[in-house]
């Protein structure tokens, strides 16, 4: 992969986080639905939505910065989703819970990380309004990883009581 600017290098990203937010939409309505603890998949249903805006503010951070929409297969997303789909079908009840809430989280800190590099990025090159978009949601997938940290907390500490 050769990327020839830090703009090209910032679209990349752009276009990577695209794809992730969108597969992250579906991946999230498949915790909610599969996950039987009720806080954990109340978090999950309502990320789903938050993270649907996501997906529309990023088209606004292409707008902002005149660029088409366009994706780019992020492979660390695609595995995640992958290896949670062959841990769900060999486990569940509390194991696949647990495991649930432990993918959500490390999906957030991939997000979080890769928000974090886009919005110092558009902000050196001048894109303060898609950087300010872009931070927007980068502390939103902060507090979604406390909410979830929160929850996987509670989790342990529910299952530790029985």
């Amino acid at each position: 992969m050769t990327t020839d600017s830090p703009e090209a290098l910032l679209v990349e990203g752009l276009q990577e986080l695209y794809y992730s937010e969108q597969q992250l939409v579906d991946a999230l309505g498949e915790l909610s639905e599969q996950t039987e603890d009720e806080s954990a998949a109340q978090a999950f249903s309502q990320h789903q939505e938050v993270t649907r805006e996501h997906v529309n503010r990023i088209e606004e951070v292409f707008e902002q910065m005149d660029q088409e929409p366009d994706t780019k297969q992020e492979q660390v997303v695609d595995a995640l989703i992958d290896e949670h789909e062959q841990f769900a079908q060999e486990n569940e009840g509390e194991v696949l819970d647990r495991y649930n809430i432990e993918v959500g989280q490390k999906t957030e800190h991939y997000e979080i990380a890769a928000y974090g590099n886009a919005t110092s990025l558009a902000g050196k090159l001048g894109y303060d309004e898609a950087a300010d978009t872009l931070e927007q949601t980068l502390r939103e997938e902060e507090q979604a990883l406390d909410e979830l940290s929160q929850v996987g907390e509670q989790f342990d500490e529910d299952i530790a009581a029985d």
